[in-house]
């Protein structure tokens, strides 16, 4: 760049700062602040750069030239932000708009901080419309009044896009067609007009070029766009944060919007009862935010046909009905933050790519649900309260096998019961086969049963408990009935010094060596010997419970024979039964003949017992040790009874 031309170039410069910025008194050192900070934004030497942005403050100042050139700033400013804008700057601002024709530059302008009457509004609007100026914004108009009708002129404009940001109109009386008017019938493709307390807005006059409208927080209620078929360009629509309530009505409203792919209509306080009207919504329609409202199950009722993304996340939905209409083109369902007890399938929605169940009440979802959504390729299902049960396994089982389909694994999928396994990653919680296997357990449970009943059953036979059973309810009877037939005599008077229990076998030594020993020795010794004391009439085993009650001791001659015999075993039973019930030292034993182990039958475990704890006499083959025998006997069963004539019984030595 020659000399001449780089002082051209700082002489436009230097006037153009001085032309954009009104101060009552500025000091040289400001401007040459002002000026480097600015200076900035210009092409280097030799570059053929636009400037990109220059935000400019508007104060209370004058104009220090009148005539000035704008050739500069015209063709190197592509966005201006201006701000403070009030009455008595609007006329500079025009002034300064007027300048930005179709041929500049100028594609983004910004005014923040706006308080002007509606007609200087509509100034500035004008001014804009046509100029070079493509994107419009306006943030925080403040104090809009006198709004009144204005001859508004939509030729020749290059404006696309206008946003309108936190609008208070301070009017309380005015016509709503009139405002609302100017903004329907805007020839562009974007209007955005949010936090605005707005409670409507027309239907343009004729076919409108708007491919985008964002109505975000405001008060729309469901008569907005109804029956109206102007909107045929219409792509996406935002209408969150707002007062809807109807879902059909929202339907219908869209059902006249030919081209329209995007619907927001999330955090309105949208519902929908089967028994409301159809729906029909547009069939151009493809993705649907209907989150953060009020809805149920019955939603599904009311879908549009052909939506591949659909957001229900923060609802009340508690299932998916199995008997919905089939939404074949459906990719995308969010359904977080409902009240899902479980996963829904994928009957309905034969194309699902994603779903996502996340913050819902699932327990143990269920393990088929990759067979039932094969295309499935992301599950959210995190979050949950998740109860660690033999069916949750299965689902773990199934996570392994996905290849990673669960986002969020392993952090987002904890244990919530029970209670002892809280805050346990799925990842880390185990049960065992048979635990978790209902038809393995309960052959393990019938295989241990069987085992258990047949050792039972080993033992009951090998110990002989059905005998002993028998025994235990005979002597409980006949205890019984003796009660019953003499209850005055509750206490046992003992009438014998022994009772003799021996085998038929061995009845001769009895007979000729026990009995005469002991009764006809010293002393009035009374033996009870069953073919002498058993009581005609009574059953046997009646006979010999009396007669061991009334005898203080209870003999038993041990030999082969003894333990063959099945009334010797009986009374055995029976001596010990009184054994243990009286707490005495009550049985004598006497061992006639060597008894082998191995012919003592199972059953006669008491025996072996006793023979194995107890002393027992020996009879001895010396008849010079029977002396001793027999006093020791005699010694054992040594009492004093009373006679029937009312004596005693001399103690036997």
């Amino acid at each position: 760049m020659t000399e001449n031309m780089r002082s051209l170039r700082n002489f436009f410069l230097y006037k153009c700062l001085f032309a954009l910025t009104f101060w009552n008194h500025v000091s040289l050192s400001v401007e040459n602040e002002l000026f480097t900070s600015v200076s900035n934004s210009f092409p280097e030497d030799g570059s053929d750069k636009k400037i990109k942005s220059l935000p400019l403050l508007y104060t209370n100042g004058y104009q220090s030239k009148a005539n000035f050139d704008w050739v500069v700033i015209q063709n190197t400013t592509e966005s201006l932000s201006l701000s403070e804008i009030t009455n008595d700057n609007v006329k500079k601002l025009v002034a300064l708009l007027s300048n930005f024709r179709q041929v500049s530059g100028l594609q983004n302008l910004t005014l923040t901080n706006v308080s002007v009457d509606w007609n200087a509004l509509m100034e500035i609007f004008q001014t804009a419309w046509h100029s070079s100026v493509e994107y419009f914004s306006i943030n925080s108009v403040t104090q809009l009044s006198d709004v009144e009708s204005y001859n508004f002129d939509y030729s020749g404009t290059a404006m696309k896009a206008v946003s309108m940001t936190k609008v208070l109109i301070t009017d309380l009386y005015f016509s709503q067609d009139v405002l609302y008017k100017i903004f329907a019938d805007m020839n562009i493709t974007a209007l955005t007009i949010a936090e605005s307390e707005m409670i409507h807005m027309l239907c343009p006059s004729s076919n409108s070029s708007f491919r985008y409208l964002n109505f975000l927080k405001n008060d729309l209620t469901d008569f907005l766009f109804q029956n109206c078929d102007k909107l045929i360009q219409l792509e996406t629509l935002i209408l969150q944060r707002n007062k809807f309530e109807s879902l059909p009505k929202v339907s219908f409203m869209t059902s006249h919007m030919k081209s329209l792919k995007y619907l927001d209509m999330s955090n309105n306080l949208l519902r929908h009862d089967a028994a409301d009207a159809q729906c029909r919504w547009a069939e151009s329609l493809t993705e649907l935010d209907l989150s953060s409202n009020q809805l149920m199950d019955a939603v599904f009722e009311c879908l549009p046909v052909n939506i591949k993304k659909l957001y229900l996340q923060n609802n009340q939905i508690t299932s998916v009905p199995k008997e919905m209409a089939e939404l074949k083109s459906l990719e995308v369902l969010n359904l977080a933050s409902n009240r899902l007890s479980d996963l829904p399938g994928c009957g309905g929605f034969t194309s699902l790519e994603f779903l996502s169940v996340e913050m819902n009440s699932i327990l143990t979802p269920s393990a088929n649900f990759f067979q039932s959504c094969p295309r499935v390729r992301e599950l959210q299902a995190g979050r949950n309260p998740f109860k660690c049960s033999c069916e949750l396994q299965d689902f773990i089982r199934l996570e392994r096998q996905s290849g990673g389909k669960l986002s969020g694994w392993p952090a987002a999928y904890v244990c919530e019961y029970p209670e002892d396994l809280q805050g346990t990653q799925l990842k880390d919680f185990h049960l065992t086969e048979l635990a978790c296997n209902t038809v393995l357990l309960l052959v393990t449970a019938l295989l241990l049963t069987l085992v258990l009943v047949a050792v039972v059953a080993f033992l009951c036979i090998y110990l002989d408990v059905p005998w002993y059973v028998r025994m235990t309810w005979q002597w409980t009877q006949t205890k019984r009935r003796a009660w019953h037939k003499h209850p005055e005599e509750q206490e046992t008077i003992l009438q014998f010094h022994a009772f003799i229990s021996y085998s038929e076998r061995d009845s001769l030594w009895v007979k000729n060596e026990l009995i005469p020993n002991l009764e006809k020795g010293e002393g009035c010794v009374q033996l009870c010997q069953h073919e002498r004391n058993f009581v005609p009439g009574k059953s046997i085993v009646e006979n010999i419970i009396n007669c061991i009650e009334k005898s203080y001791k209870s003999i038993f001659v041990l030999s082969p024979n003894f333990v063959q015999s099945e009334w010797c075993h009986y009374e055995l039973y029976f001596a010990h039964h009184k054994l243990f019930s009286g707490n005495s030292n009550s049985l004598i034993l006497i061992l006639l003949e060597p008894i082998p182990p191995y012919i003592i039958p199972a059953r006669y475990h008491k025996l072996k017992a006793l023979m194995a704890k107890r002393t027992y006499l020996e009879w001895p083959k010396e008849k010079s040790k029977r002396a001793l025998f027999w006093a020791n006997l005699r010694a054992a069963i040594s009492i004093n009874l009373p006679m029937p004539d009312g004596q005693r019984c001399g103690e036997i030595d």
